[in-house]
């Protein structure tokens, strides 16, 4: 039984015991979960109850979530809607799921900009930034009684803690539950939400957890710290590393440490993991780490595999996880041991030393209630002095040589930290949160749009904001001129008669969608850019997926590999002719990744922005990926062998999914060809095949007449296919990427890259022998056509598809028009269904 079907009819309750019914309801909840709630918690659950603000800052561990759980099961009782906010979009789906079991997935949805699930749920869990924007269109009237915001410490986030403080300004109705382990001084804060909402707000704190952590430092190599550990019984072990490339290679090199599980555990290992399937590079590396009890968790997997290894974690079955620091934004990872490989990050503008903030969000990550007494967080020494000290231990017996030992100095240029550092950071107190309010064209026209006076509303929102006088005076200069940029644009006008109907004496010449600035700000520019486009170029599809490419966030490291690529193909062929190295180096760096369309699409960016000034916030960012794809016809495992992305697939996984959502919603009807169909139908079905196991959640838990229904799923089924989720049950999906697999070999055998077609087909028993084809075609002609003409339907022959093998013909499109090479292929479908992608049975080359 679920939390919500606990609830007792309140309407029999007498009025003074409404509130005694609903405690004694969650604490029943509570035991039959064999929970016995902190004192803690006990004091902020009955503060929500009785109406206050409550702030939370108790040390990670103490059971902060289910104080959450009571605030939401609180207003749920008082038939109100609360809002569960969260930083990054991973934490909410998580905390979405979570909510889904404790309170009934038909009582919980979730927004995250991507996508929204049972919007008018009593419950939401959502990004910060959702519940802003909210706030800012509909203020006080906001349909929001309760926020919930988890993570708090954001509020001082340089580029996003404007959300975390607009919601307190401009919901004076709800009641906040803010929580963090790492808040510092909040009496200012206590008496600004009080004088805001006419609510007592209670300060819950203390730093006493429920795990008491011991912290040491060591001067000990990683592996052998961790060895340590394990024979101390200090597993799980978490060692947190400042990139992914880290994180990585330490779980490989970890391999080499003896007894790490035992027969039994690897057994359980084996079972738990079950028909799970490893379909990519970095999974098949993953299936053989976990399987040693070791893990890996970063933001550059696949969802899929992080999951699978917080599963594993949770049952105990991993003795070690290499990851990065994202274990400090409340991933729910349970462990006994924090291993910090140092103590300063690259935050994306400057290496540094780590905040105490940051520092003890992850350390708060040790010691697992209900099951430890202590949690252990060790800090190691920087590389130079685990050298230093590893030579004075080895010279300890000879003073005279110690005497003389030439220490060991960083490298040049690197932050380092030392023992000092580590006390220092350990005692220190978190910093006092400060606040990053800024004004923006998007918050402008979101306070517009509200009903009422626009000018009172942007007034309360620069003159009580928590900026100082001297801040908020230049955030109103900066609103007055961005006003007048959108009046001068003609998207804001005064009211002829005073007031418009609302009440406003300016207003929006024309609505604003509801998700205004939170899914692809940019579409109005896409829209308005597709008339530009050749309908009749045999390149308009792939021309419609450039302009809404343009308008997605950039995925760093495929751009970067892109580039990388070219440059290096540039240089070859540079050095080729003899150019020397100061000139190719400096030809080169001109070459960045392929930004097909950029002229025109910076051209009709600054002409949009003159009549919609607001899109200058935003930043055009020409790009090719998904265009890549197609022009290369490749997989996703071609688009990761071919750029080393295998420490990427959940980076490029989500910049596909976000391409596919933007292009299956946002496309007009008038543009969409039968090509641009299939590309969606095509690329949705590849997103599902590397990782469906987000979609299928939602699908299991909201059932089939939720949001996530057979229609979003956009699957056509073959008739009498008993499992849906295979590749070959969605025969459109699969026939496109047919097409696509013997196109992809065909260019790679005209660009003559034989090991390629090798590594590719390298499962199949009888390669044909393609060097021998090659010399016979390039003897008869002087090219290959690769182009869109090459790919056509006319060129591609689909055989008998009424059994498991299907026979397929790809024609050559030669220069002469002759037609006479051509690939023959049976396709295997039970092998497809097996590996997720296109797999063959046979191939030949016939001429």
């Amino acid at each position: 039984m679920n939390l919500s079907q606990m609830l007792p009819d309140l309407q029999e309750v007498p009025e003074s015991l409404v509130d005694d019914a609903v405690w004694d309801t969650f604490v029943s909840w509570t035991d039959q979960r064999g929970i016995s709630l902190y004192p803690a918690q006990e004091e902020a659950s009955l503060a929500l109850l009785a109406g206050d603000n409550v702030i939370l800052a108790t040390p990670t561990g103490s059971g902060k979530s289910m104080v959450a759980n009571a605030a939401h099961f609180i207003a749920m009782a008082r038939g109100q809607r609360s809002f569960y906010t969260a930083p990054i979009k991973a934490l909410v789906s998580e905390k979405f799921f979570a909510l889904c079991e404790i309170f009934g997935p038909e009582n919980v949805g979730m927004m995250t900009g991507d996508a929204t699930v049972n919007g008018n749920a009593p419950i939401i869990a959502a990004t910060a930034e959702i519940v802003a924007n909210i706030a800012l269109r509909d203020g006080a009237e906001a349909k929001i009684d309760q926020v919930v915001m988890d993570e708090f410490h954001y509020y001082s986030e340089p580029d996003r803690g404007w959300a975390w403080q607009v919601p307190l300004l401009e919901l004076p109705k709800a009641q906040f539950l803010l929580m963090s382990a790492t808040l510092g001084n909040t009496e200012w804060l206590e008496k600004d939400l009080t004088q805001r909402t006419g609510r007592k707000t209670t300060f819950v704190g203390g730093t006493t957890r429920p795990v008491p952590l011991d912290f040491s430092y060591t001067f000990l190599a990683v592996h052998e710290t961790v060895q340590e550990l394990l024979d101390a019984g200090k597993a799980p072990i978490y060692i947190v590393h400042f990139s992914q490339r880290e994180a990585s290679e330490r779980a490989q090199a970890l391999t080499s440490l003896s007894g790490l599980i035992t027969p039994e555990e690897k057994q359980r290992i084996a079972e738990e993991i079950g028909t799970f399937r490893f379909t990519t590079a970095f999974g098949k590396d993953l299936s053989k780490l976990v399987r040693r009890g070791i893990g890996v968790h970063h933001a550059g997997m696949l969802p899929k595999y992080r999951r699978l290894v917080e599963r594993l974690a949770q049952k105990g079955l991993l003795k070690v996880i290499c990851g990065t620091d994202t274990l400090g934004v409340g991933i729910n990872v349970p462990i006994r041991t924090v291993l910090m490989t140092g103590l300063a990050k690259y935050d994306g503008r400057r290496e540094r030393i780590l905040k105490s903030r940051e520092f003890h969000q992850i350390a708060g990550r040790a010691g697992r209630a209900g099951y430890d007494t202590e949690g252990t967080v060790v800090v190691e020494a920087p590389e130079h002095e685990i050298e230093n000290a590893k030579a004075r231990q080895r010279l300890s017996s000879d003073p005279a040589r110690l005497k003389k030992l030439k220490k060991k100095a960083p490298r040049d240029g690197t932050v380092t930290w030392s023992e000092k550092t580590f006390d220092r950071i350990i005692h220190a107190e978190p910093e006092q949160l400060t606040s990053q309010f800024r004004v923006s064209n998007s918050m402008l026209l979101n306070v517009l749009a509200r009903h009422g006076d626009g000018y009172e509303h942007m007034k309360h929102l620069l003159r009580t904001n928590h900026d100082t006088r001297v801040q908020q005076n230049k955030h109103i200069l900066t609103a007055l001129d961005l006003f007048r940029g959108l009046l001068n644009a003609g998207l804001v006008q005064r009211s002829t008669k005073g007031l418009d109907i609302y009440g406003r004496p300016y207003h929006l010449v024309r609505e604003l969608p509801r998700d205004f600035a939170l899914n692809q700000p940019l579409s109005p520019f896409a829209l308005a850019a597709l008339s530009l486009l050749d309908k009749e170029s045999p390149t308009f599809y792939l021309d419609v997926i450039s302009v809404f490419e343009s308008i997605l966030d950039n995925p760093r490291q495929v751009l970067q590999a892109q580039q990388s690529q070219r440059r290096g193909e540039e240089i070859a062929a540079l050095k080729a002719d003899g150019v020397d190295y100061t000139e190719r180096m400096a030809i080169v760096e001109d070459i960045t990744w392929p930004k097909p369309l950029e002229e025109l699409l910076e051209q009709a960016y600054d002409t949009f922005a003159e009549s919609n000034p607001w899109v200058k916030e935003f930043e055009l960012a020409p790009k090719s990926v998904v265009r890549d794809m197609l022009e290369s016809a490749m997989t996703f495992s071609d688009l990761v062998a071919s750029y080393g992305l295998a420490r990427s697939e959940g980076v490029i996984l989500r910049y596909l999914t976000d391409a596919w959502r933007t292009l299956r919603q946002s496309i007009p009807d008038e543009y969409m060809t039968e090509e641009l169909s299939d590309v969606i139908t095509w690329l949705g079905e590849l997103i599902r095949q590397v990782d469906s196991s987000l979609v299928d959640e939602w699908a299991e838990m909201t059932g089939e007449d939720s949001p996530i229904s057979q229609e979003t799923l956009d699957r056509e089924l073959a008739f009498g296919v008993e499992d849906p989720t295979l590749l070959t049950s969605n025969r459109r999906a699969f026939t496109i990427m047919v097409r696509n697999y013997l196109f992809r070999i065909v260019q790679l055998f005209a660009f003559e890259k034989e090991d390629r077609l090798e590594e590719m087909l390298d499962y199949l028993e009888d390669i044909p022998d393609f060097g021998a084809a090659l010399d016979d075609y390039f003897d008869e002609y002087d090219d290959m056509e690769t182009g869109p003409e090459a790919r056509g339907k006319e060129f591609f022959r689909l055989g008998d598809t009424s059994g498991r093998a299907w026979e397929v013909r790809q024609i050559i499109k030669d220069p002469a028009g002759d037609h006479g090479y051509q690939l023959v292929a049976t396709v295997d479908l039970d092998a497809s269904d097996e590996a997720g992608e296109v797999r063959l049975s046979s191939l030949r080359i016939e001429y």
